[in-house]
């Protein structure tokens, strides 16, 4: 059995291109996991090791976090390379739900950036202790102290430098450790061989400095290392256990430096996740137990507990779906029975592999705090597995609601199948990628997080499945509605060889407050025969199918009948459904008939020094704003905006924040359109018709 306190489960997130994924890299190299460097964007063709997917080694980004695992000093580490980009934020979401540390990366030029906001917030939410990795310390203008004082004011973080750089820009060589007190230099043409040194005359006052500042911080945690201090005999065990006790109480957050890519203080950043980051048996991980109305229950990372493993990502591999599961308790066995909480379902475990990116090791068994990966499980992604014997379900994750929707539609029958096959696996993989058709418009509408995210979709579709797709703008879902009360008296006679039809239909119809139809019959003296009075309703409701206007849905109507007449031979269902549309189209032409339109509820929250930015976007998209909430130096706008104004809201909001807002929208109500938008929208549909 594996020993639980030597092993870490880690994330790495960050902004975009903060350099996470060759961080990844130079980590699987110095734990001999790798044995040549690859880079992102790479010149050699090969690309990172954790970017398998074609499209991420084409356009240099993660798009799916992947899984790997290494070994550090007796300790074994599983890592999780995820996302930068706000569009792939479930991916993020995902990864941090299960692990148990986090290694925040920070570009030492850029420092805390939009998405770092972001990902901070994430690691919050779900409780992750983390250490902050200054990279790119070569790149010109870097500036760690700037980095750092921004961790502190952006992200109101006790940030404490445990390193201070050897020299910045074209000059970084290494770092000195403030807690050994020693310079190391990473030498060698990969920088694996590490050098020990005194530390340089030049940087001695700046050390003691730095170094007093983080002993005043750790000292916090430990009256132990207080005393130590006041005597001047701290020891190196004595340091490391107060940052330890800071940062799994999320209070400290030591921050390291270096530069992945020169291969400068990537191994010193290890030898931290050891030292500060906790075990699994140090985070409190709660599961609800379902034979009890959902009680919480502390789940124990015991291996002799009843197991309890939580499916938090699937993926189409090449030998069916893939899904990826963390132990909380108990051991899965190849061989043994688990059952899906949420379905009841029993599976028996056919392979058991670890994940090194997109390569697999076969393994028997999984302990308890492990990340492994099934073969053959019919799940979707957050259920819970037991071994049966509790019926425990793992609380679920923040999943964001879908922002942006287009429609699409295949170029022939073979892309119909394909494409249906592709929407399959992909609303399964990615729970914030939904997809639908409309009913009205008969088209496919797919929704996402962001253009980036559906157009990456879309170019899956074609390169794994062979779906060539045509991608269309979505079509808002108009309705139509009349504004004031009209009657109508119709006569609906057809005479023809033998017997004819005949039915008259006369009341009125009004607008309805609430609700989409009702029909009230108000008929005495049977003028319309009992029979023949739901054959008017039928009628009403099939002339509101169709608006006279851009023959869109005609909703809130009340139709009253009041009178009428009927023939003895040729009265019909027939002719009375036919009188009732005469009659409502009647009616409908007096009524003053208007054009409706869906009007979302929008929040957008981003930093307040964009607040005047925000508020003229959505002013200029016949916006109006509801009300503003300020919290620190954040701020959330709401609005209530026309959907058909919504498109590309998106990318307009991100170059106008530089990246640092987003926004979230849902359906408020249907309310009539301006006059001019109206005279456009008859206009088009005027034309659409002389078309057909």
């Amino acid at each position: 059995m594996r020993d639980l306190a030597k092993t870490r489960n880690i994330g790495i997130s960050a902004h975009i291109d903060s350099g996470k994924t060759t961080l990844t890299e130079r980590i699987l190299f110095y734990t001999q996991r790798i044995h040549a460097v690859h880079e992102v964007r790479g010149k050699d063709g090969v690309g990172a090791t954790m970017d398998s997917m074609e499209l991420e080694r084409e356009r240099g980004i993660t798009i799916a976090s992947a899984a790997t695992y290494c070994d550090w000093k007796g300790h074994s580490v599983n890592i999780i390379d995820t996302p930068g980009h706000v569009d792939f934020t479930i991916e993020v979401e995902r990864a941090l739900r299960v692990l148990d540390g986090a290694v925040l990366v920070l570009c030492s030029v850029g420092g805390v950036q939009s998405q770092s906001i972001t990902v901070n917030r994430q690691m919050t939410r779900y409780r992750v202790p983390r250490i902050a990795f200054i990279n790119k310390c070569d790149r010109t203008g870097a500036n760690p102290d700037r980095v750092i004082q921004q961790l502190r004011d952006k992200l109101n973080l006790n940030a404490v430098a445990i390193q201070v750089p050897i020299g910045l820009e074209a000059d970084l060589a290494g770092v000195v450790d403030l807690v050994s007190m020693k310079a190391l230099y990473f030498e060698g043409d990969n920088g694996e061989i590490i050098r020990e040194a005194e530390i340089p005359d030049n940087l001695k006052d700046e050390v003691e400095e730095k170094r007093e500042a983080l002993l005043d911080a750790a000292s916090m945690f430990s009256d132990e290392l207080m005393e130590a201090v006041l005597e001047g005999s701290p020891t190196e065990e004595m340091i490391r256990t107060a940052i330890r006790k800071g940062t799994l109480s999320l209070e400290l957050t030591p921050v390291m430096m270096g530069s992945a890519y020169k291969n400068r203080g990537v191994q010193a950043l290890l030898d931290g996740v050891t030292y500060y980051l906790p075990n699994p048996t140090e985070v409190d991980n709660f599961a609800l137990d379902l034979d009890n109305n959902e009680a919480e229950v502390r789940v124990s990372n015991d291996p002799r507990d009843p197991t309890v493993a939580l499916a938090f990502k699937l993926e189409d591999g090449r030998y069916g779906q893939l899904t990826y599961l963390r132990t909380y308790q108990g051991i899965l066995k190849k061989g043994d029975f688990i059952v899906n909480a949420r379905t009841g379902k029993k599976t028996k475990i056919g392979r058991l592999v670890r994940m090194h990116a997109d390569q697999m090791e076969e393994i028997e068994e999984s302990d308890a705090g492990d990340i492994v990966a099934l073969f053959g499980v019919d799940c979707a992604s957050g259920d819970t597995f037991t071994d049966g014997t509790v019926n425990y379900s793992m609380s679920s994750m923040h999943v964001p609601n879908p922002v942006i929707s287009l429609a699409i539609k295949p170029i022939d029958n073979k892309a119909q199948v394909n494409m249906s096959k592709a929407l399959n696996r992909f609303t399964k993989e990615d729970p914030t990628f939904k997809t639908f058709v409309d009913s009205e418009t008969n088209e496919t509408i797919i929704s996402g997080m962001g253009e980036l995210h559906l157009e990456v979709y879309i170019e899956r579709m074609k390169r794994e499945y062979g779906a060539i797709v045509e991608v269309g703008a979505p079509q808002v879902a108009y309705r139509e509605a009349i504004t004031q009360r009209a009657e109508f008296n119709y006569t609906h006679k057809k005479q023809t060889g033998g017997s004819g039809q005949f039915g008259r239909v006369g009341g009125y119809m009004e607008p309805l407050e609430e609700g989409e139809y009702e029909f009230v019959d108000q008929i005495v003296g049977g003028v319309i025969p009992r029979e023949f009075i739901s054959s008017c309703d039928k009628g009403f409701q099939k002339a509101k199918e169709k608006g006279v206007l851009i023959g869109a849905p005609i909703t809130g109507v009340r139709c009253v009948i009041n009178d009428g007449a009927a023939h003895s031979v040729d009265s019909s269902d027939v002719a009375f459904q036919l009188a009732a549309i005469g009659a409502f189209r009647e009616g409908y032409l007096k009524a003053k008939p208007v054009i409706l339109e869906p009007i979302m509820k929008v929040a957008v929250e981003g930093p307040t020094e964009f607040q005047g930015s925000i508020m003229g976007s959505l002013n200029q998209r016949r916006g109006m704003i509801i009300g503003t909430t300020e919290e620190d130096d954040y701020t959330v706008v709401e609005a209530e905006v026309p959907l058909s104004e919504m498109f590309g809201y998106s990318t307009d909001l991100r170059s106008l924040t530089q990246g640092k807002a987003e926004f979230t929208m849902e359906f408020a109500a249907y309310r009539p359109v301006p006059k001019s938008v109206s005279e456009q929208l008859i206009a088009e549909a005027k034309k659409e018709k002389e078309k057909k």
